[in-house]
């Protein structure tokens, strides 16, 4: 068995529960008075690393005393939450935990369907929203039969006088100021802190329909020392050439995706730094946040990053940004060159990220301190392992390309109720990542794709998802998806390939018009509708999407775009 290692030592973890590991260890550098979480909108409006453990036990008594989260046992009840972003989001994530519960990210794009499912597959005890997701929020407790008293409304607008508001009797249930505490129940084995849960969230793996992905304590302790080695060794560089470096970050992507869990929730915590939270992404308001509070370190996804690289808008707006990172999807080296160019004043070079939520953020990075003119998704991250496998799951040779499977404290539990999707999906402990990657000279290289999985803007849209809607529409016979390259966009989107049933006259707008109004927003056909004759299936039923991928690329080199574009 070929196995792959760091090239850095491996680190001993401490055994402890994310909130200790996080708040009472020596581990985290951010300092009682460090404000960790800050509202963008109004500074003023924040929360210091002292605050913040204070608020998670009153908030995590709320959450135990009147609603028996946690009471059955740690790691088991699901709370569910909908919200824009706001410093409190990450609190209640704290909260959650802290309540011995398990916290699960919902998109803001979401319909209540697609609400509905998460919340059902979760077996949600607890639903949490912000304002204007309320409406949205009742109607799916409605639907799983979950009493409205049981959703909670975020008002996080005024400062220091945060709160939940009970949805059925308007009421106010935190005293933030003097309530009671409820001290979170400490971990101090590595046999239960992997046992735990800590997080729930939904991921479409390498194939099918969404999936929850179990996420332990482990996993969310070993996040940000083996993940942020790189930040930890740059921080060093710094501190001897008399240039310290204070971790400030802006949080503009969702906290039902890894990311905003890892680079918002932990990350700035382990590394001393500040969070300031958009409440929705734009990028105008992006750009002009990241002129106001001078942010020092960046992760982001290649569509805003090309953002940043060709609007004219962007002048003087980070200067002051001295690492920034890339991840969630692919990006080519010219792109990444053009972007440095903006960044601290053409001296910052955008550096990559590769993982997966299954492996709690990133697997491997590029050093912030070595310019990589390959463009590699970096190194092997500490006490992570890799084996890279043919399709007979057996090693290839070295250099040589392979799926890439991952072993470590990074690798979830496994997928919540999905016996089939968890054989499917490990082999012998490691996770199949379901990328082929090549592994030389210290860097890993992503070439290709072996999972079905599409990233529109660092979104997942799975294409089973799609398929099953398009094939209940009374018009379609057969149908089948895949991501397709945008250029403009720098971005994958979905593609469908529709058998229209004989006589039905169904056009492209309709199908588009069907999608639209059963699914959220990154999950349309930006890619176009193209009817065929056929799906081409293998003798077994399954889809060769392998044999569409190659015609998509046929289509692409024609002078003419054969993808009629529907209006979206």
């Amino acid at each position: 068995m070929r196995i792959y290692e760091s090239e850095e030592k491996d680190i001993s973890l401490p055994e402890v529960d994310i909130l200790t590991f996080l708040f009472d260890s020596d581990w985290c550098l951010a300092k009682e008075d460090t404000e960790i979480h800050v509202e963008a909108a109004n500074p003023a409006n924040s929360i210091t690393k002292a605050e913040a453990r204070d608020v998670v036990r009153r908030t995590a008594h709320t959450f135990r005393e009147k609603f028996g989260i946690g009471a059955s046992g740690p790691g088991k009840d699901v709370v569910v939450c909908t919200s824009s972003g706001n410093p409190f989001l990450p609190v209640l994530f704290y909260s959650t935990v802290g309540a011995s519960g398990v916290f699960s990210g919902a998109s803001t794009a979401f319909t209540v369907g697609e609400l509905v499912r998460q919340v059902k597959d979760a077996d949600a005890k607890l639903l949490l929203c912000s304002a204007e997701f309320e409406e949205r929020t009742v109607e799916a407790a409605t639907q799983c039969g979950i009493s409205r008293d049981r959703v909670l409304v975020i008002d996080s607008r005024i400062p220091k006088k945060w709160n939940l508001i009970q949805s059925s009797s308007r009421s106010p249930l935190l005293h933030l100021g003097d309530g009671p505490m409820l001290e979170w129940q400490r971990i101090t084995n590595r046999e239960e802190q992997h046992a735990v849960t800590g997080c729930l969230l939904y991921s479409s793996g390498t194939t099918g329909l969404p999936k929850g992905v179990r996420i332990s304590h482990l996993n969310l302790v070993a996040c940000s020392p083996c993940c942020m080695n790189v930040g930890e060794r740059y921080r060093a560089r710094c501190a001897r050439e008399g240039e310290p470096f204070v971790l400030k970050t802006i949080a503009h992507l969702p906290m039902a995706h890894v990311a905003g869990i890892a680079w918002y929730s932990l990350n700035p915590v382990y590394l001393g730094g500040t969070t300031y939270w958009m409440e929705k992404y734009d990028f105008d308001t992006f750009i002009e946040y990241h002129r106001r509070y001078r942010p020092t370190l960046q992760f982001s996804v290649p569509p805003i990053w090309l953002q940043i690289a060709k609007s004219p808008k962007v002048t003087d707006h980070f200067d002051n940004l001295r690492v920034a990172s890339t991840g969630a999807a692919p990006m080519g080296l010219e792109l990444a060159k053009e972007v440095s160019q903006r960044l601290g004043k053409g001296k910052t070079r955008l550096s990559q990220f590769w993982g997966t939520t299954e492996t709690t953020g990133s697997i491997t990075g590029s050093d912030w301190e070595i310019v990589d003119d390959t463009f590699s998704v970096g190194g092997i991250f500490p006490n992570v392992r890799l084996r890279i496998l043919d399709d007979s799951d057996r090693d290839v040779e070295h250099g040589q390309p392979g799926e890439v499977l991952v072993g470590g404290p990074i690798v979830c539990q496994g997928y919540h109720n999905r016996p089939e999707a968890n054989h499917n999906s490990f082999l012998d402990g490691f996770y199949r990542t379901g990328d082929i990657g090549i592994y030389k000279n210290g860097l890993m290289y992503i070439v290709d794709r072996k999972k079905e999985l599409i990233k529109y803007k660092g979104l997942q849209v799975a294409p089973a998802e799609l398929e099953d809607l398009l094939v209940s529409h009374p018009k379609i016979e057969d149908a089948a998806v895949i991501g397709v390259q945008d250029l403009a966009q720098a971005t994958e989107v979905p593609r469908a390939y529709v058998v229209a049933k004989p006589g039905s006259g169904v056009t492209a707008q309709e199908v588009a018009n069907f999608v639209k109004e059963g699914l959220s927003s990154h999950k349309q056909l930006r890619g176009g509708v193209i009817f065929i004759d056929e799906v081409p299936k293998s003798p077994s039923g399954k889809i060769l999407r392998k044999d569409l991928r190659a015609r998509a690329a046929k289509e692409a080199a024609s002078l003419e775009d054969p993808a009629p574009k529907a209006k979206l």
